[in-house]
């Protein structure tokens, strides 16, 4: 892919596509196609239909999308799977328009099972019903992918990638804690009770799930990989992610040390879970070449320093 290569990036404000955009910087790539929501709304089929036939890119990065945690999928399950499933539409369908040679689309873990064996290769996809709680977000993820597979089988090639990341974390996520993730949404739960001086801090459910954290920086190195790698003989989609889980009680005790937290954590039984378990077999992709360079406690801390650094107004909250 010349580094000259005519690039959009859907969503580059957001976790996944900021990091996108650095990754492809960090390699000499500079004709980026980026838009802000306030500029493109890719909801609406006409806007981006006229962007795509004006600026016909080559590759096309799809990171834009509704996302949030657990509390948000449970309550706002119309929203996500609404936002969702017409940004995907709209920008796949209008990349097939014109021609675009490789598009990268990013579904979730959310889409498997939720009793599925693990680690989850992605064979096990439509084999059982996701989680209760993300089943809106997953549905609408679930048809993106879907879509993909159906535009290469029809029209031939591999130009449309689904790539199924687990967990993502890094600079630019949402720290909120109604809305964001697990991890940054305990950064900023342990910053604010630490900034406050408080003794205990109190989480939700058992502590007893697991997950698998992958840094948003390694998920785009992977990601400009796949924009230019030879998929020929590869079957899609393929997950991305680290291959090492680990429980929320130990990421919470951890996210509260780098952090500088001393007080106590305690669990709130009463409040759900969510899936006990999500790890992902990543194995087709570490077949191309890829694999992670950070440590989760190296991410954790590089996250909480960008934390810091672009939410002191919200530190105490």
């Amino acid at each position: 892919m010349p580094h000259d290569a005519k690039i959009h990036v859907a969503g580059h404000r957001g976790l996944i596509g900021s990091a996108v955009v650095r990754a492809l910087e960090r390699q000499g790539y500079y004709n980026l196609v980026l838009r802000s929501r306030a500029e493109l709304d890719l909801a609406d089929a006409a806007a981006v239909d006229r962007l795509f036939a004006r600026e016909r890119p080559e590759c096309v990065v799809l990171a834009a999308g509704r996302v949030g945690g657990i509390i948000v999928n449970r309550d706002f399950p119309a929203d996500f799977i609404t936002e969702n499933l017409a940004i995907q539409l709209n920008v796949i369908r209008a990349a097939r328009s014109a021609g675009v040679r490789r598009l990268i689309f990013f579904a979730s873990s959310c889409m498997y099972p939720k009793r599925a064996p693990q680690p989850m290769a992605e064979h096990l996809l439509l084999t059982g019903l996701p989680e209760e709680t993300s089943m809106a977000y997953a549905i609408s993820k679930l048809a993106g992918l879907q879509m993909c597979l159906a535009y290469n089988r029809q029209y031939g090639g591999k130009c449309f990638v689904p790539v199924i990341p687990n967990s993502v974390f890094g600079a630019n996520d949402n720290f909120d804690p109604a809305s964001g993730h697990v991890l940054s949404a305990l950064i900023h739960r342990f910053h604010a009770a630490k900034t406050r001086g408080d003794t205990i801090v109190t989480l939700w459910g058992s502590g007893a799930p697991r997950r698998e954290f992958l840094y948003a920086e390694d998920l785009a190195d992977a990601c400009v990989m796949l924009l230019h790698a030879d998929l020929s003989n590869v079957e899609l989609p393929l997950n991305i992610g680290p291959g090492e889980d680990v429980s929320i009680s130990d990421l919470a005790a951890l996210v509260a040390r780098v952090v500088g937290f001393k007080g106590s954590i305690e669990w709130d039984r009463s409040k759900p879970d969510g899936t006990m378990r999500k790890l992902l077999d990543s194995g087709r992709v570490r077949g191309l070449g890829w694999r992670p360079a950070t440590a989760l406690e190296t991410g954790i801390r590089s996250t909480y320093d960008w934390y810091r650094e672009h939410h002191r107004e919200k530190a105490t909250t």
